[in-house]
């Protein structure tokens, strides 16, 4: 069962094609107090890997590979969505650091990427977040993201 479809991805996100990273979330843990503290908020949703994405044009041609670094891209944006409450104001989430990645195993197109973010730590704009991707229910990426969130200008759609 799907909690977000990409449409309301898109109204949270300011990602946007090539790198809306997310096509579905399937689990957001429950929403409390808007004030309140995030720690251990999680969320779960997927990415469809394709062969008519274009990083497969140059990475690499002989052999489809997703990027590490799109993959990490992506576990980050499934953080963000932990975060996520309806009453924040529009925010903008930047990576400002990681911690203990590891690529396990090659992603390919035709893969469903399961990506897992969960909450360790929230101090305000900053969090820090375990993040992991999955294949066929094995682990083949992980990784600590800090996420720094800032109110989106009003004037940016």
């Amino acid at each position: 069962m799907s909690i977000l479809h990409i449409e309301d991805i898109k109204k949270i996100l300011p990602h946007r094609y090539p790198f809306l990273l997310i096509d579905r979330v399937t689990f957001l843990s429950p929403f409390g107090d808007v004030s309140a503290n995030r720690e251990g908020r999680e969320a779960i949703g997927l990415k469809n890997i394709t062969f008519n994405e274009p990083q497969f044009t140059g990475h690499f041609p002989h052999q489809a590979v997703m990027p590490g670094v799109l993959l990490l891209e992506a576990m980050a944006q499934m953080g963000a969505l932990a975060n996520y409450h309806p009453d924040d104001a529009e925010m903008d989430y930047m990576i400002g650091g990681v911690e203990n990645v590891k690529f396990r195993k090659p992603v390919v197109p035709g893969d469903q990427v399961i990506l897992k973010a969960k909450i360790h730590k929230d101090r305000g704009r900053m969090k820090k977040i375990f993040c992991k991707a999955e294949v066929d229910g094995e682990l083949v990426s992980q990784a600590d993201v800090l996420a720094v969130s800032s109110v989106r200008p009003k004037d940016v759609t």
